[in-house]
């Protein structure tokens, strides 16, 4: 899906990025610009627009005389939340959506703990507006309006914890959240149980039960591996 504001350089890169990621251009492979150009029908100075936004993200690299050369996939940025979602989007969506909820296993329970030490007032009214408006539609197959809060609560927990090191990471969660949602790695409505433990992480934050808040979250992370053993083996 295109995205809206970035013009043409914007479709080039929603057509190749997905290609690259998928392995459609094997590590070591040259890209012509010019012939890229002539085949998304897009001037030289866009086609360069488009590799550059793909160097960034550590795909590709430009060389005199050779041209544009897919890197290895041990030195793509793969925390870029574009990247993330161009692989999910193809063949690799299952591992790589196990290695995102392996991290999310790792991070977030401790994020939660220092939430609950560190979360101001409005941070915990925040998180619990977004556990009730993922109780308010947890049910009926409304599973893109859930998604909106689910999102929101994990950057809160984040952002919360006062390591803006955990806080950076909020698109990458977002991303996994949204991934799973897009590509029918979810059950029609969300688990009961994990829906009920987000609002319990709310509460032992609020309480500023960092104990709590932690352990309530690692289950959060174990149950989203144990979906994925059923949905995306």
């Amino acid at each position: 899906m295109s995205t809206p504001g970035r013009g043409l350089h914007g479709h080039v890169l929603d057509t190749l990025g997905p290609e690259i990621t998928a392995g459609e251009y094997p590590p070591g492979s040259v890209l012509r610009t010019d012939e890229l150009a002539q085949r998304f029908d897009v001037s030289r100075s866009v086609m360069r627009e488009a590799v550059r936004v793909l160097e960034s993200m550590h795909l590709v690299e430009s060389r005199r005389r050779v041209g544009v050369t897919v890197r290895p996939k041990s030195e793509w940025n793969v925390y870029d939340p574009q990247v993330i979602r161009w692989r999910l989007a193809g063949k690799d969506r299952a591992p790589q959506l196990r290695s995102l909820t392996v991290l999310r296993s790792a991070i977030e329970p401790v994020a939660a703990g220092l939430a609950a030490r560190h979360a101001t007032s409005e941070q915990c009214a925040e998180l619990t507006q977004c556990a009730l408006g993922m109780v308010a539609n947890s049910r009926g197959h409304k599973l893109e309006e859930y998604l909106v809060h689910d999102m929101a609560f994990h950057r809160v927990i984040l952002d919360a914890s006062g390591n803006e090191m955990f806080a950076r990471l909020g698109d990458v969660v977002a991303e996994v959240l949204a991934g799973r949602t897009h590509h029918d790695v979810m059950f029609e409505d969300p688990d009961p149980a994990a829906v009920t433990l987000h609002v319990q992480v709310a509460e032992a934050v609020r309480a500023g039960d960092a104990a709590r808040a932690e352990e309530l979250t690692r289950e959060i992370t174990v149950g989203a591996l144990q979906e994925l053993d059923i949905l995306a083996p």
